[in-house]
């Protein structure tokens, strides 16, 4: 017996904090996932096209991760990092061979804004500075460092913030700029900004970054709480620009679902960090099953090579959309991670029409994603298990919806 949508609404307002939103005027409530599908409590049938955030790269209740886990459960569900269990080793091992360059040594935690809380204090740890450079337009989390170093205005919700974060443009003149205040730890940046509208740097930018951070001894944190596990086309999206950072922060899709994070470092830094720290469910047996699952997934069927080239037509077709609809603005991406911003007739934000397109997509059985300074962005970041009849599905609803 299903709530339904009206009566789940009621008991949000009732039971739950106001701080927390919902998508659409008149919402679904979701009882049931299979692969790119969500099902609501009709049985109607919806194509994800959003993934919890970037959040089911393998697809929704996957069987071979279920398994996997289901597995574990009978197994050993919980005791906490501090005493010796296999699976976290085992996927410490197998994170070792699969991050970019030499970053081999992981603590795994249960959040994004956690890894990413995580991967500041090991930069502080290790340099024994406090200042961190971090990028317009950014989103880092909701804990007090993550948050400090995130740009967006509607997330900074602590009125007591950091003033340890110095905020620049992505161009080098403003990092030169900053570097020279001194004191900088770190410099901290999502190769793609997601929550502001898809925001995509140029191929050179991460490069010449890396290497002015290096002739400064300042580290390159890269978040990658929402680009990670194959969505750009690459596993890490910062592969796809030709950089190893010193540090990397990772959630979402690592777990398929389950909560597991972490951060990363190479072994030089990694050795650093040798005052006590622990995380009571970081690195769960469960979700530690979960993650390998999730890994053994991706490799197996090639997720990677599926985003980059389903995005690719995707972009494609969205490119050629544009040309009949003015209000799409651009198209900006890598992989199966683009957006469309959408403007006005005199090209300003246009927010009102995004939640319209939403709306209508809704009913008819598509969910899209929206982001955005403005909100004024549609995100288009399904599960990597969709094939293109879904993307031509969704584009036929879309470009009726823009009609």
């Amino acid at each position: 017996m299903f709530l339904g949508a009206e009566r789940v609404i009621e008991m949000r307002r009732e039971y739950m904090l106001p701080c927390l939103n919902f998508f659409y005027k008149n919402p679904p409530q979701f009882v049931r996932g299979e692969m790119q599908y969500l099902y609501d409590e009709t049985g109607k049938k919806y194509l994800d096209f959003f993934a919890g955030v970037s959040v089911m790269n393998c697809g929704h209740s996957n069987p071979f991760i279920l398994d996997r886990v289901v597995e574990q459960l009978y197994k050993l569900q919980h005791v906490t990092n501090i005493y010796l269990t296999q699976p976290i080793v085992e996927l410490a091992q197998k994170m070792s061979t699969m991050l970019p360059g030499n970053i081999c040594s992981s603590f795994f935690c249960m959040s994004g804004s956690e890894a990413v809380e995580g991967a500041m204090l090991l930069a502080r740890c290790v340099t024994n500075k406090r200042k961190f450079i971090a990028l317009n337009g950014s989103l880092h989390g909701r804990t007090h460092m993550s948050m400090s170093a995130t740009n967006i205005a509607m997330w900074r919700t602590d009125p007591f913030l950091s003033d340890d974060i110095i905020f620049i443009d992505s161009n080098i003149e403003a990092l030169n700029a900053a570097l020279k205040i001194g004191d900088i730890a770190g410099f901290i940046a999502e190769p793609i900004q997601g929550n502001a509208g898809i925001i995509t740097p140029p191929d050179d930018f991460f490069i010449q970054v890396k290497k002015i951070l290096a002739e400064n001894n300042v580290l390159m944190l890269i978040d990658e709480v929402q680009t990670g596990f194959a969505r750009s086309g690459k596993l890490f999206c910062i592969e796809t620009y030709g950089v190893v950072p010193d540090i990397i922060a990772y959630a979402k899709a690592f777990g398929n679902g389950f909560p597991i994070a972490g951060f990363s470092a190479t072994k030089e830094l990694a050795s650093q960090f040798t005052k006590p720290s622990a995380s009571t469910l970081g690195g769960n047996p469960v979700s530690c099953a979960a993650a390998m699952a999730v890994l053994d997934y991706i490799n197996d069927n090639e997720l990677a090579d599926k985003a980059n080239k389903l995005g690719e037509y995707l972009r494609g077709k969205l490119l050629e959309m544009q040309k009949n609809h003015a209000i799409i603005k651009e198209i900006r991406g890598k992989g199966l991670m683009l957006g469309a911003e959408i403007s006005t007739a005199e090209g300003l934000p246009n927010p009102e029409f995004v939640d319209t397109i939403l709306e209508r997509l809704k009913d008819n059985g598509i969910i899209l994603g929206k982001n955005g300074i403005h909100r004024n962005v549609l995100a288009f970041q399904p599960p990597l298990v969709i094939n293109q009849n879904d993307i031509d599905f969704l584009l036929e609803k879309l470009n009726s919806a823009l009609t």
